[in-house]
């Protein structure tokens, strides 16, 4: 598979992020309408659908290695650091809430019974996960991480994919403000820190996954809860503290295993 000569690295980049955008605009433009539940499960199943085998070809076509390198492997070997990357969100994240919510910073009341609540949370979860967190994690921390960092030390290569998720936020209209791109570049820098840290992407796709459910069941996305003080909860509770408190829980970790100047290996077999 590795006979003949690969395109160069910066075309097999250029490849897979101009694909991506394309993707995320197509599906932008097919189902701009008013927000509906059916129109976002539709959208999250053809996300998936369609970035699944567009990193499948890339790593095939374009790189000829394995798939083994994009640090996807099964979830029967990847669930326990899938969970630890759910925690680092979650647990800090409770503690902000609880913080807000005791000083009075924010304020929550529910519009809908604990039930409907807890159902909409359980879709959430799934349409996150095919929506954002597979996709995103796949891409950016997956191929292009990974792809960077066979030639540049780790943290470049950290660095060199949160700026591609940023850019990438700006180009699909989803990160058009200062304080949204600030937000884009963290949480990316964060997610390329796991994928160095455990080797592959399932701790990244947990935190997305805790993340953005959290963020869209608190939000318009939602409609579950009424929240005063939207703004100051989104940057404490659920930025500030859970970023921070997670950048010290892998570090610590983590600690032996963390090499920033190391390249990857990109075995062809």
């Amino acid at each position: 598979m590795s006979a003949r000569p690969r395109l160069a690295l910066p075309w097999r980049i250029l490849v897979v992020s101009v694909g991506t955008v394309l993707v995320w605009l197509l599906l932008g433009a097919l189902l701009d309408r008013d927000y509906d539940r059916l129109t976002h499960a539709v959208g999250a199943v053809l996300t998936t659908v369609l970035v699944v085998p567009l990193v499948v070809a890339a790593r095939r076509l374009l790189d000829r290695r394995p798939w083994t390198g994009l640090g996807l492997p099964s979830l029967r070997a990847g669930w326990r650091r899938l969970l630890l990357g759910m925690a680092c969100w979650l647990v800090p994240a409770a503690l902000g809430f609880a913080l807000c919510l005791g000083l009075g910073w924010v304020e929550i009341s529910v519009r809908t019974s604990v039930g409907d609540a807890a159902r909409v949370a359980a879709l959430l979860v799934v349409l996150v996960f095919l929506k954002e967190a597979l996709p995103e994690e796949l891409v950016f921390r997956g191929y292009l991480q990974h792809n960077l960092a066979t030639r540049l030390p780790a943290w470049q290569a950290v660095v060199g994919q949160a700026g591609l998720f940023t850019l990438f936020g700006f180009l699909t209209g989803a990160a058009r403000s200062v304080d949204r791109l600030a937000l884009f570049l963290v949480f990316a820098l964060l997610l390329g820190a796991f994928r160095a840290a455990t080797g592959d992407i399932w701790a990244g796709i947990g935190f997305h996954v805790a993340f953005q459910t959290v963020a869209q069941l608190f939000g318009d996305v939602g409609s579950v809860f009424d929240v005063v003080g939207a703004d100051v909860l989104g940057v404490v509770a659920m930025g500030f503290i859970p970023f921070s408190v997670s950048w010290l829980v892998l570090r610590r970790l983590y600690r032996g295993r963390l090499d920033w100047g190391a390249l990857a290996p990109d075995p062809a077999r």
